[in-house]
């Protein structure tokens, strides 16, 4: 197809890694590496627009605010947000340029509209910051009064609200660089959420599949491009039927979604996310890996699953 707009979402554990601690050294590189990949959008004649998670930064400079309490005044989450922001968008603009060329790529620190209202308040199910075992984060928890929840079986977490984003405020801005050609960094960890009448700060994390979600709408992209660990979604994961699936329909996902066959805190709101991309006209979305991009950008069809607005049973498995 012709290229237009494309939005990729990346998360935050793909900025620091597993096993890595989060130095500046680390998330430079791991942003390097996927510039590249960035970089084949944009060769291919893409408008690009980035949305990198923060789960592991935001948590880690959560932990630094209360770590130096008595030394500084502790910022809002909200305000943590806005600091990841500018942070790993300063990172990302940096890899982008070395591959794309300097001033190609900017970032834009993004407020999301919330309704305060919202019934995620009442059940923080966000998971940010490192990983801990059961005995860690309850001690966690109790000094600091957190909100804690083991985590699709790799351990305990702090987690917070995340509200529906009902709004971007930057929209018109995002879609003037994108126009532009620049390669835009938006809507960082899901944005700094607001409340959407009156601009002020609210304590949530917006999960950034969502916000990228609301993002591509806005700006009709043609294509959603969501990263994560795996390379493609599996169906029956963790059993003897455990088996990789390379395209979707819509319904088949929903379908496969209402079956419990992605779990809320893992591959379920990547799958939500791409099925309201579709809602919204979007015309494919693609789960994969950082690392099959470039690959899926080419149209290798096993690199990664398509869930595309078709009819008929077009489930493809391997």
């Amino acid at each position: 197809m012709t290229p237009g707009v494309a939005v990729v979402a990346i998360g935050g554990n793909a900025l620091t890694a597993e096993g890595q601690r989060g130095s500046a050294a680390e998330i430079a590189a791991n942003a390097s590496a996927m510039a590249g990949s960035l970089a084949e959008l944009v060769r291919a004649g893409w408008q690009v627009a980035v949305v990198h998670g923060n789960g592991p930064q935001v948590g880690n400079l959560a932990m630094q605010q209360d770590a130096a309490e008595d030394l500084v005044p502790v910022q809002p989450l909200h305000q943590l947000c806005a600091m990841t922001q500018g942070q790993l968008g300063s990172v990302l603009v940096r890899a982008v340029d070395r591959e794309c060329g300097s001033g190609r790529a900017v970032c834009v620190v993004t407020h999301v509209g919330v309704d305060p209202q919202d019934p995620a308040f009442e059940q923080p199910t966000k998971p940010i910051g490192p990983f801990f075992d059961e005995q860690q984060v309850r001690a966690h928890a109790a000094r600091r009064g957190w909100a804690v929840a083991e985590d699709a079986g790799r351990g305990w977490r702090r987690v917070v609200a995340s509200p529906h984003p009902e709004s971007i405020v930057e929209m018109q801005a995002i879609r003037t660089l994108l126009a532009a050609g620049h390669v835009v960094l938006a809507a960082g960890g899901g944005g700094v959420a607001v409340e959407a009448a009156t601009f002020t700060g609210i304590e949530a994390v917006i999960d950034k599949d969502s916000a990228a979600a609301a993002l591509a709408g806005a700006v009709r992209a043609s294509e959603l491009y969501l990263l994560t660990g795996v390379d493609c979604v599996l169906l029956d994961f963790g059993s003897p039927r455990q088996r990789p699936v390379h395209r979707l329909t819509s319904a088949e996902a929903g379908a496969h979604l209402a079956a419990g066959q992605f779990p809320p805190g893992s591959m379920g709101p990547k799958v939500q996310a791409a099925l309201r991309f579709l809602r919204d006209g979007g015309h494919r979305a693609i789960i994969t890996s950082v690392g099959r991009l470039s690959a899926a950008v080419a149209g290798d069809p096993e690199a990664g699953t398509s869930i595309e607005r078709s009819t008929g049973a077009t489930t493809t498995t391997s």
